[in-house]
Protein backbone atom coordinates (compact mmCIF):
# COMPACT_ATOMS: atom_id res chain seq x y z
CA UNK A 1 0.00 0.00 0.00
CA UNK A 2 1.23 3.49 -1.01
CA UNK A 3 2.21 6.13 1.73
CA UNK A 4 -0.86 8.54 0.95
CA UNK A 5 -3.53 5.39 0.85
CA UNK A 6 -2.28 4.17 4.13
CA UNK A 7 -3.62 6.92 6.28
CA UNK A 8 -7.12 6.75 4.30
CA UNK A 9 -7.46 3.19 5.26
CA UNK A 10 -6.51 4.13 8.86
CA UNK A 11 -8.87 6.67 8.77
CA UNK A 12 -11.60 4.32 7.47
CA UNK A 13 -11.11 1.62 10.19
CA UNK A 14 -11.01 3.54 12.76
CA UNK A 15 -14.68 5.35 11.04
CA UNK A 16 -15.73 1.41 11.13
CA UNK A 17 -15.13 0.75 14.48
CA UNK A 18 -16.92 4.06 15.94
CA UNK A 19 -19.54 2.79 14.04
CA UNK A 20 -19.57 -0.45 15.38
CA UNK A 21 -19.46 0.99 19.10
CA UNK A 22 -22.40 3.48 18.06
CA UNK A 23 -24.63 -0.18 17.27
CA UNK A 24 -23.25 -2.30 19.93
CA UNK A 25 -24.06 0.84 22.77
CA UNK A 26 -27.41 1.09 21.41
CA UNK A 27 -27.61 -2.61 21.72
CA UNK A 28 -27.00 -2.39 25.61
CA UNK A 29 -29.42 0.44 25.76
CA UNK A 30 -32.20 -1.40 23.76
CA UNK A 31 -31.47 -4.22 26.90
CA UNK A 32 -32.36 -2.08 29.24
CA UNK A 33 -35.08 -0.75 27.84
CA UNK A 34 -35.79 -4.83 27.67
CA UNK A 35 -35.06 -4.75 31.41
CA UNK A 36 -37.22 -2.21 32.57
CA UNK A 37 -40.42 -3.47 30.78
CA UNK A 38 -39.70 -6.90 31.92
CA UNK A 39 -39.55 -5.54 35.69
CA UNK A 40 -43.08 -3.71 34.99
CA UNK A 41 -44.36 -7.32 33.55
CA UNK A 42 -43.33 -8.74 36.43
CA UNK A 43 -44.40 -6.61 38.54
CA UNK A 44 -48.44 -6.81 37.18
CA UNK A 45 -48.02 -10.90 37.07
CA UNK A 46 -47.22 -10.54 40.16
CA UNK A 47 -50.53 -8.82 41.11
CA UNK A 48 -52.15 -10.24 39.14
CA UNK A 49 -51.05 -14.12 40.53
CA UNK A 50 -51.91 -12.54 44.29
CA UNK A 51 -55.45 -10.93 43.46
CA UNK A 52 -59.27 -12.34 44.09
CA UNK A 53 -60.59 -13.69 41.24
CA UNK A 54 -63.17 -12.65 38.80
CA UNK A 55 -65.42 -14.11 36.38
CA UNK A 56 -63.61 -15.95 33.32
CA UNK A 57 -63.80 -13.60 30.12
CA UNK A 58 -66.95 -14.41 28.02
CA UNK A 59 -67.47 -14.45 24.47
CA UNK A 60 -67.47 -10.47 24.00
CA UNK A 61 -64.06 -9.80 25.78
CA UNK A 62 -62.35 -12.90 23.51
CA UNK A 63 -60.90 -10.63 20.80
CA UNK A 64 -59.08 -8.39 23.10
CA UNK A 65 -57.30 -11.08 25.57
CA UNK A 66 -53.44 -10.83 25.10
CA UNK A 67 -50.62 -12.72 26.80
CA UNK A 68 -49.43 -8.94 28.00
CA UNK A 69 -52.77 -7.98 30.31
CA UNK A 70 -54.20 -11.06 30.67
CA UNK A 71 -51.94 -14.12 31.07
CA UNK A 72 -51.93 -15.37 34.89
CA UNK A 73 -54.63 -13.64 35.72
CA UNK A 74 -56.78 -15.45 38.79
CA UNK A 75 -60.32 -16.56 37.65
CA UNK A 76 -62.90 -18.50 38.14
CA UNK A 77 -65.65 -20.65 36.16
CA UNK A 78 -68.44 -22.86 36.85
CA UNK A 79 -70.08 -25.79 35.06
CA UNK A 80 -69.97 -29.35 33.97
CA UNK A 81 -67.17 -31.30 33.25
CA UNK A 82 -67.20 -32.96 29.97
CA UNK A 83 -65.09 -36.17 31.55
CA UNK A 84 -65.63 -37.92 27.61
CA UNK A 85 -63.76 -35.35 26.00
CA UNK A 86 -60.26 -34.86 28.38
CA UNK A 87 -57.56 -34.56 26.61
CA UNK A 88 -53.72 -35.82 27.98
CA UNK A 89 -50.83 -33.43 27.01
CA UNK A 90 -47.41 -34.36 28.03
CA UNK A 91 -45.76 -32.66 30.75
CA UNK A 92 -42.26 -32.64 32.67
CA UNK A 93 -42.91 -31.01 35.93
CA UNK A 94 -41.27 -30.97 39.40
CA UNK A 95 -42.91 -34.38 40.13
CA UNK A 96 -41.21 -35.88 37.18
CA UNK A 97 -42.45 -36.36 33.54
CA UNK A 98 -46.32 -37.19 33.07
CA UNK A 99 -49.30 -35.12 31.44
CA UNK A 100 -51.72 -32.51 32.13
CA UNK A 101 -55.31 -33.62 32.20
CA UNK A 102 -57.38 -30.89 30.56
CA UNK A 103 -61.55 -31.75 30.51
CA UNK A 104 -63.40 -29.36 29.16
CA UNK A 105 -65.78 -27.64 31.42
CA UNK A 106 -69.25 -26.61 29.90
CA UNK A 107 -71.12 -23.51 31.55
CA UNK A 108 -74.55 -22.21 30.38
CA UNK A 109 -73.15 -19.87 26.89
CA UNK A 110 -70.06 -21.00 26.28
CA UNK A 111 -66.92 -23.92 27.43
CA UNK A 112 -63.59 -23.44 29.15
CA UNK A 113 -60.81 -26.15 28.73
CA UNK A 114 -59.63 -26.64 32.63
CA UNK A 115 -56.19 -28.12 33.23
CA UNK A 116 -56.71 -30.01 35.89
CA UNK A 117 -53.32 -31.02 36.91
CA UNK A 118 -50.80 -33.21 36.53
CA UNK A 119 -50.90 -36.92 36.17
CA UNK A 120 -47.95 -39.29 36.38
CA UNK A 121 -46.70 -41.55 33.01
CA UNK A 122 -48.36 -44.90 35.54
CA UNK A 123 -52.00 -43.69 34.74
CA UNK A 124 -52.43 -42.41 32.02
CA UNK A 125 -54.57 -45.50 30.72
CA UNK A 126 -57.03 -44.78 33.75
CA UNK A 127 -57.08 -40.67 34.60
CA UNK A 128 -59.53 -40.06 37.38
CA UNK A 129 -63.03 -38.01 35.96
CA UNK A 130 -63.71 -34.77 37.09
CA UNK A 131 -66.81 -34.22 39.92
CA UNK A 132 -69.39 -33.21 37.26
CA UNK A 133 -70.75 -30.21 38.10
CA UNK A 134 -67.81 -27.88 39.43
CA UNK A 135 -66.45 -24.44 40.47
CA UNK A 136 -62.96 -24.07 39.43
CA UNK A 137 -60.86 -21.27 40.16
CA UNK A 138 -57.35 -20.75 38.65
CA UNK A 139 -54.69 -18.76 36.73
CA UNK A 140 -56.09 -18.07 32.61
CA UNK A 141 -53.04 -19.06 30.39
CA UNK A 142 -52.68 -18.28 27.31
CA UNK A 143 -53.29 -21.10 24.35
CA UNK A 144 -50.20 -22.49 23.42
CA UNK A 145 -50.05 -23.49 19.92
CA UNK A 146 -48.27 -26.54 17.52
CA UNK A 147 -46.94 -27.92 19.92
CA UNK A 148 -43.47 -28.85 21.75
CA UNK A 149 -40.45 -28.18 20.85
CA UNK A 150 -39.42 -30.11 17.70
CA UNK A 151 -42.52 -32.68 18.27
CA UNK A 152 -45.48 -31.12 16.94
CA UNK A 153 -49.01 -31.91 18.00
CA UNK A 154 -51.07 -35.33 16.42
CA UNK A 155 -54.28 -34.80 17.19
CA UNK A 156 -55.15 -37.84 14.68
CA UNK A 157 -52.54 -39.58 16.88
CA UNK A 158 -54.28 -38.32 20.14
CA UNK A 159 -50.44 -37.71 21.04
CA UNK A 160 -50.08 -33.72 22.12
CA UNK A 161 -46.84 -31.96 23.59
CA UNK A 162 -48.52 -28.58 24.22
CA UNK A 163 -52.02 -26.97 25.57
CA UNK A 164 -53.42 -26.14 22.16
CA UNK A 165 -56.88 -25.22 22.66
CA UNK A 166 -58.50 -24.12 19.24
CA UNK A 167 -56.67 -27.71 17.71
CA UNK A 168 -58.08 -29.95 21.30
CA UNK A 169 -61.67 -28.22 20.78
CA UNK A 170 -61.85 -29.45 17.06
CA UNK A 171 -60.64 -33.13 17.37
CA UNK A 172 -63.53 -33.30 20.22
CA UNK A 173 -65.68 -31.62 18.12
CA UNK A 174 -66.53 -29.12 21.40
CA UNK A 175 -68.53 -25.79 20.94
CA UNK A 176 -68.38 -22.35 21.48
CA UNK A 177 -64.84 -22.88 23.53
CA UNK A 178 -62.64 -19.64 24.90
CA UNK A 179 -59.20 -19.16 23.11
CA UNK A 180 -57.63 -19.60 26.70
CA UNK A 181 -57.09 -22.65 29.37
CA UNK A 182 -57.54 -22.31 32.71
CA UNK A 183 -54.66 -24.06 35.28
CA UNK A 184 -56.38 -25.45 38.31
CA UNK A 185 -55.61 -23.93 41.42
CA UNK A 186 -54.49 -26.37 44.26
CA UNK A 187 -57.33 -27.41 45.77
CA UNK A 188 -57.22 -31.36 45.88
CA UNK A 189 -59.35 -33.32 44.00
CA UNK A 190 -60.81 -36.82 45.35
CA UNK A 191 -58.66 -39.74 45.44
CA UNK A 192 -55.85 -37.22 45.14
CA UNK A 193 -55.32 -36.72 41.41
CA UNK A 194 -54.52 -34.76 38.99
CA UNK A 195 -52.22 -32.28 41.03
CA UNK A 196 -53.26 -29.01 40.13
CA UNK A 197 -51.39 -25.92 41.27
CA UNK A 198 -48.54 -26.08 39.57
CA UNK A 199 -48.55 -23.62 37.49
CA UNK A 200 -44.54 -22.57 37.27
CA UNK A 201 -44.56 -18.55 36.75
CA UNK A 202 -40.69 -17.55 35.63
CA UNK A 203 -39.51 -15.15 33.67
CA UNK A 204 -35.86 -15.39 32.07
CA UNK A 205 -34.15 -11.52 33.33
CA UNK A 206 -30.71 -11.86 32.11
CA UNK A 207 -31.10 -8.34 30.92
CA UNK A 208 -28.26 -6.29 32.26
CA UNK A 209 -25.78 -9.20 31.94
CA UNK A 210 -26.72 -9.03 27.86
CA UNK A 211 -27.03 -5.26 28.53
CA UNK A 212 -23.24 -5.27 30.64
CA UNK A 213 -21.42 -7.72 27.36
CA UNK A 214 -22.83 -5.05 24.61
CA UNK A 215 -21.54 -2.26 26.56
CA UNK A 216 -18.40 -4.05 26.92
CA UNK A 217 -17.88 -4.76 22.99
CA UNK A 218 -18.66 -1.35 22.90
CA UNK A 219 -16.05 -0.14 24.78
CA UNK A 220 -13.93 -2.40 23.04
CA UNK A 221 -14.30 -1.22 19.65
CA UNK A 222 -14.08 2.60 20.70
CA UNK A 223 -10.63 1.56 22.34
CA UNK A 224 -9.64 0.31 18.68
CA UNK A 225 -11.09 3.41 17.17
CA UNK A 226 -8.79 5.46 19.38
CA UNK A 227 -5.84 2.96 18.66
CA UNK A 228 -6.03 3.13 15.06
CA UNK A 229 -6.85 7.10 15.05
CA UNK A 230 -3.79 6.88 17.72
CA UNK A 231 -1.26 5.03 15.38
CA UNK A 232 -2.79 7.99 12.54
CA UNK A 233 -1.54 10.43 14.62
CA UNK A 234 1.65 9.24 15.28
CA UNK A 235 2.14 8.23 10.89
CA UNK A 236 1.32 11.91 10.79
Amino acid sequence: MTEARRPRARWGAALAALFCAAVLAGLGIWQLERRAWKHELIAAVDARIHAAPVPAPGPAAWGGITAGKDAYRRVGFSGRFENDRTTLVKAVTERGPGYWVMTPLAGPSFTVLVNRGFLPEAMRRRPPSGPGQASVTGLLRITEPGGGFLRANDPGGDRWYSRDVAAIAQAHGLGQVAPYFIDADAAPNPGGWPVGGLTVVRFADNHLVYALTWFGLAAMALWAAWFVGRRRGAVA
